[in-house]
């Protein structure tokens, strides 16, 4: 077959096939085939692909509405809840530490949310319930702060797979509604730091007692609390929040968050808000705690379930305070 005399049987320069066969070419091309092979299996460990067992948030959150009734619409762990307004004034004693714009001495509107530890919007109150107080600081230049606390000196684990466990062994059973013993005394004795949490963490009344008693409080005027900085020293746990620190370490009153009201969820207050532990502003960092990053994707998951399901009203009423 005769060839067209126009057409190069190889292409000249760099491209050429002898300049493409070159050790040199060929190493540079092991290289990047090595970086897109790097990057495939990254992309496959994320999905799941390479180990499906592999507990990931997807997993977590699949996990809640397993050993948990359904409750769509709803948070998949808080879920029962009010909003708060207010703001917070900060005293500018917390920028001795750091940089970030809510140290800074002033006033800054806060949305938050003041919850119970739990699955079902439906929970009663309880001396042993874990309170919860979230909040979105709005700061300048479109920064934010998100915050979210409990009332426990410590976690009861320690990592997203202790959790885990935590979670399918306090699945009530059939036949009593409550969780086995059996299986509670096996989570345990595989996981000693949480017997030790347990211990640390120290009657049910009217179903809503709690939410009641702030909404009283507030028709007094509006109810404030200290943002108290711990300041940590050599050798403080950070890793680990089963493990607390210990009680002489200095401290610093940053400032007084005021909540002037408080209102059911619904659209367009903090209904809606992901108190995502990672939306941070400048000057302020995450610690090594696995937990936060666990949380972080897990409540991602969780928001966007729930934002493509009907909306039902809280359990919850209350009236805007003063």
């Amino acid at each position: 077959m005769a060839t067209d005399p126009s057409w190069p049987s190889e292409p000249a320069g760099r491209y050429s096939l002898s300049t493409l066969l070159a050790p040199a070419a060929l190493m540079r091309l092991g290289i990047i085939a090595l970086v897109l092979l790097g990057v495939a299996s990254a992309f496959a460990w994320t999905a799941g692909w390479l180990s499906p067992g592999r507990l990931d948030q997807v997993r977590l959150i699949d996990t809640f509405e397993e050993v948990n009734d359904a409750h769509p619409g709803f948070r998949r762990n808080h879920a029962k809840g009010v909003c708060l307004v207010g703001w917070f004034g900060s005293n500018g004693a917390g920028a001795r530490l750091s940089g970030a714009a809510v140290f800074a001495a002033g006033r800054i509107p806060v949305v938050g949310r003041l919850s119970i530890v739990g699955p079902s919007p439906e929970v009663a109150d309880g001396s042993e319930a874990v309170r919860s107080m979230a909040l979105d600081f709005t700061l300048p230049d479109g920064e934010a702060w998100r915050t979210s606390m409990n009332d426990l000196p410590v976690f009861p684990v320690k990592d997203a797979q202790g959790f885990y466990e935590q979670l399918v062994a306090l699945k009530p059973a059939p036949a009593t509604g409550k969780p086995d013993p059996a299986r509670v005394a096996a989570f345990l004795s595989a996981h000693p730091e949480a017997a030790r949490a347990i211990a640390l963490i120290k009657g049910p009344r009217e179903k809503n007692y709690l939410f009641d008693a702030l909404t009283a409080r507030l028709q007094q005027g509006p109810a404030q609390w200290h943002l108290i900085l711990v300041i940590g020293q050599p050798g403080d746990p950070t890793s680990d929040a089963t493990l607390p620190w210990s009680a002489d370490h200095e401290t610093i009153d940053a400032g007084t968050l005021t909540v002037a009201a408080i209102e059911s969820e619904a659209a367009g207050n903090c209904r809606d808000i992901e108190f995502d532990p990672l939306v941070l502003p400048s000057g302020i960092e995450p610690s090594d705690d696995p937990m936060l990053s666990a949380r972080s994707a897990a409540y991602s998951v969780s928001f966007t379930r729930r934002a493509g399901e009907t909306k039902t009203p809280s359990p919850v009423q209350v009236g805007r305070g003063r």
